[in-house]
């Protein structure tokens, strides 16, 4: 059976110590009250929940999964989910982070950051039903009207209701511009919604007496495309002017998707057959209200390959251990054994490294991203907003993309470690590998996203995005750039930041006569944006390190911060080179392809 041991240690050290958040909030007047001691108060329960609650039933929810019922459309989700979700509720873990107006408790996002990693680690599945409900809590908060937050926010925030967001339809999945779902107006402000949604995430369940349904659909006087796109709120169930629900909707659950992994979550067909529902921002304007729910998804599917890369990690780190095969190379290690264990081979520490060195760096990253969306929601100067907003912007791609690839190879590698065992069921492994692949599919494939951050986030404002975070990364060099025992770390992320410029200047040329030559290099270059991010939080955690190091702090997970930096940019940075010079490759060997793909 697996195990799993919430990483309180490393948050904590990028949290207080690499990013100084408490520092951080204390320019914000809303947050300005939050000191370390009860952020890590916070953190230290919500593991304990996510641990005790959560993790026991992962394994039973994937064999078991959900159970639709054909005559009445009701699922039922595994045993225990529905117990569990009561707890969280039950805890207030819901109303963490979310407006006290509400009923929420007001703490900063980055609480809710590493809440979620967590979860995500425990049991992915179970942790998207209340995942959904918050990015749907954020698209009404920025856009709903005053009554639609008054009716459904306060149901959110405690948990009492969840929400989804209901996009897909079966002819079109990313180009949202193809969907049919027709919206009438009935003329008292309400709308009937006619159409059919699949692979809607948590779209039907028994955890809750009711769910808060987003949905795009098409107004009849709609322009096509996706700028003929509105968004609508459908519940379950009406709600009345008392709060309290009335009869159901007519919108409901028409069967269940069977994927290889999150057997937990009900991933839904939706059918809406004349349901009712209200407009939420301005007609043909939904794809702008949806995004904020959509870019919070995006933000969380990269948390879930966080979390799936974090507890695959743990548990090859313990075979690997506790595991005897053949001696080491170098000599007998365990001269009381018939073998050694098999974490003396360097291939094994190859692996085991690389999901330790993938994990830490993208909860560095997260974690600065949520920290960045507290400073655009709550700093009181404006350019630090706008500022925050655009890096936010800039980094989300990166976050969805970079961590759900790298999040597929550390679980694979990860049940590499364990060898033939690592495809046995009880062990867990082969779970963490199918719940992770799903992650560079949904909200948005990850070639998707290469192209909005090359297309519309580099290339679409000149770079100016790109040139804010290199800002960092000059900053970063500038500081310690003449420290010799920096210099393994500083050199390269140097060295690539001078490159980038010319390199993205390069791309963009050629894509301005050959579009396709943007497609092309695309994913490349995402994965070396991503490695340039990633280089710079390893960077200032090993500089972090070594300071304290230095100060005589005998702490060995300042050795262990260091030499898993010094592991990164040896072995995994690098691939950038490569990526440059097949990015560079051009789009020829892709397009001018007829014959081979007759």
């Amino acid at each position: 059976m697996p195990t799993y041991n919430p990483p309180l240690r490393d948050m904590q050290f990028v949290m207080h110590e690499v990013l100084k958040v408490t520092d951080e909030y204390k320019l914000m007047p809303r947050h300005a009250e939050v000191d370390a001691d009860t952020i890590n108060a916070v953190i230290e329960e919500a593991g304990k929940f996510a641990a005790t609650v959560t993790f026991p039933l992962n394994i039973s929810g994937d064999e078991t999964g959900c159970a639709y019922d054909r005559e009445t459309h009701a699922v039922a989700t595994p045993q225990g989910f529905k117990e569990a979700y009561a707890q969280y509720v039950e805890g207030g873990w819901a109303a963490l982070s979310c407006d006290p107006e509400y009923g929420g408790q007001g703490l900063p996002l980055v609480l809710n950051q590493c809440l979620y990693e967590m979860l995500n680690s425990a049991n992915q599945a179970w942790a998207m039903y209340p995942g959904l409900s918050h990015g749907a809590y954020e698209a009404l908060h920025a856009h709903g009207t005053e009554e639609q937050k008054k009716t459904y926010l306060p149901k959110l925030t405690s948990g009492e209701w969840t929400g989804t967001m209901c996009l897909t339809e079966a002819h079109c999945g990313t180009d949202l511009g193809l969907l049919r779902t027709k919206a009438e107006p009935q003329g008292d402000g309400t709308y009937r919604l006619t159409g059919n949604k699949i692979f809607i995430s948590a779209g039907e369940h028994d955890m809750t007496a009711n769910i808060v349904h987003l949905v795009l659909a098409r107004l009849p006087d709609a322009p096509k495309g996706s700028k003929g796109i509105s968004l609508f709120i459908v519940p379950k169930f009406h709600v009345k002017a008392d709060g309290s629900l009335g009869e159901r909707n007519s919108i409901y659950c028409g069967g269940l998707e069977h994927k290889m992994g999150i057997h937990g979550n009900a991933t839904a067909q939706i059918v809406l057959d004349g349901a009712v529902g209200t407009l939420v921002g301005e007609p043909n304007k939904g794809l702008a209200a949806m995004f904020v729910m959509m870019n919070a998804a995006r933000l969380g599917v990269g948390n879930q390959s966080l979390g799936l890369t974090e507890v695959a990690y743990q548990n090859a780190l313990a075979y690997a251990k506790d595991r005897l095969q053949m001696r080491s190379l170098s000599g007998v290690k365990a001269k009381d054994k018939p073998a050694d264990p098999i974490i003396v081979h360097p291939d094994v520490r190859r692996m085991l490294l690389t999901a330790k060195a993938y994990a830490e760096g993208g909860r560095a990253l997260l974690l600065f991203c949520t920290l960045l969306i507290d400073k655009e929601l709550n700093h009181p100067d404006e350019k630090v907003r706008k500022d925050s907003a655009e890096l936010v912007a800039l980094l989300t791609p990166i976050v969805k993309a970079f961590l759900t690839d790298n999040g597929w190879s550390a679980t694979t590698q990860s049940q590499q470690v364990f060898g033939g065992h690592g495809f046995i069921k009880e062990w867990g492994m082969e779970q963490f590998v199918r719940d992770a692949r799903i992650n560079m599919i949904y909200e948005g494939t990850n070639g998707i996203q290469a192209l909005d951050l090359l297309g519309r986030k580099i290339l679409g404002n000149n770079g100016a995005s790109l040139k804010k975070f290199g800002k960092l990364v000059a900053a970063l060099v500038e500081e310690e750039g003449v420290n010799e025992k920096m210099a393994e770390f500083i050199n390269p992320i140097a060295y690539l930041g001078d490159q980038m410029t010319k390199f993205t200047t390069e791309i963009g040329f050629k894509g301005l006569q050959n579009p396709d030559e943007v497609g092309a290099a695309a994913v490349d270059y995402l994965r070396v944006a991503g490695h340039l991010v990633f280089g710079y939080f390893w960077a200032r955690m090993a500089q972090t390190a070594l300071r304290e190091i230095a100060a005589g702090n005998p702490d060995p997970f300042y050795q262990g911060k260091l030499q898993t930096a010094r592991f990164y940019f040896a072995k995994l940075f690098p691939e950038t080179a490569t990526l440059m010079r097949t990015a560079r490759a051009g789009s020829k060997a892709l397009m001018d392809t007829d014959a081979a793909l007759a």
